[in-house]
């Protein structure tokens, strides 16, 4: 059993992450820090067993709060401290949680294998700092000598949990492009927190993904939410979510859309290999999701509820755009026809 993990990361995730080691996961302490000092890194991880470092830490709230110049170099420095840290500490292990969006998302991909190798990144956006960090992963892993783990969930839903995915689902519209197939896939974060013991339990080195059982279809999907979709040619969605982002209105980059139409559904197999099984289900996992984002709606580039309101990304804005212009467009044509 290990006696002492540090949990680096905030937000709901890392939380949930450091509640369930100490909890159900038997950990005697665990130590959540939202950073590591830029001076004396070490200090802080003398003595631990583990260390784990959220890349990601799916608050896409917070993520846009910072200015684009800052994101990448903000992500970079607490991958870069954390392996500093835990060369001086003597850590012998540390796992990063990144996302499976560095994957990318294509027109009608295949289950996605954990060792697939990742394409050319975006220039900009959450894909892109997310590839950067674990580029410096690699390099500093190899350099240091220190094993380590990356994990790679699907889309994260639950308690607090703030995703371009769950905003997708605060719009009027679900957004479809025309001629492709759009599987949903999910994960619960105490199934993202279950694999995080899993791997520091049996020490696993490598890349894993993790994910619910299967896919949710998009009509499955359009049931279970009580959604309406709007279909638009692919070309009309990404130049819309393009001039948004250069006007302005959209804080995210418009290639973030392609993770809310294109799907990036993957295996989990290595975990799977090892013993680990997902307990919730895709649909109990868009219920949940559902159930969070009920009184909020995004419209016109904003995040509306009550007294919360904050910039959407770029696939929340999108869908409540281009849903409402193509509605609109309907409605007019109905009452000239």
């Amino acid at each position: 059993m290990l006696e002492r993990v540090v949990v680096l990361g905030r937000g709901a995730m890392a939380a949930a992450v450091a509640a369930h080691l100490e909890g159900v996961g038997g950990v005697a302490e665990v130590v959540r820090l939202d950073e590591l000092a830029r001076q004396a890194a070490g200090a802080s991880l003398t003595g631990v067993d583990a260390l784990v470092v959220l890349a990601d830490e799916a608050d896409f709230g917070a993520w846009l709060a910072v200015p684009a110049a800052v994101r990448r170099r903000q992500v970079l420095d607490r991958v870069e401290r954390a392996f500093q840290g835990a060369r001086v500490g003597k850590v012998p292990y540390l796992l990063v949680i990144s996302s499976a969006i560095v994957y990318g998302a294509s027109p009608d991909r295949p289950v996605i294998d954990d060792d697939e190798p990742l394409p050319n990144p975006p220039e900009q956006g959450l894909a892109a700092d997310l590839r950067e960090a674990e580029v410096a992963v690699a390099r500093l892993g190899q350099r240091r000598g220190l094993r380590y783990a990356v994990l790679r969930p699907a889309s994260v839903v639950g308690p607090g949990i703030d995703t371009m995915i769950v905003r997708h689902f605060e719009a009027p519209r679900l957004l479809a492009v025309r001629g492709t197939r759009r599987d949903w896939q999910f994960v619960h974060v105490e199934d993202v927190a279950r694999a995080v013991e899993h791997i520091l339990a049996h020490q696993l080195d490598g890349v894993m993904t993790v994910a619910s059982d299967g896919v949710l279809g998009h009509f499955e999907v359009e049931q279970i939410s009580r959604m309406r979709t709007v279909e638009v040619p692919p070309v009309t969605a990404f130049a819309t979510a393009r001039q948004l982002y250069r006007a302005g209105v959209l804080s995210a980059p418009s290639d973030d859309l392609a993770y809310a139409v294109y799907p990036w559904t993957v295996s989990s197999a290595r975990l799977r290999a090892t013993g680990w099984a997902p307990r919730w289900t895709n649909t109990g996992c868009l219920t949940v999701l559902l159930e969070e984002s009920r009184g909020r709606r995004g419209l016109g580039g904003r995040r509306v509820g009550g007294k919360d309101v904050a910039t959407l990304g770029a696939a929340g804005a999108a869908v409540a755009l281009i849903g409402t212009a193509a509605a609109l467009r309907r409605a007019r044509k109905r009452r000239l026809g």
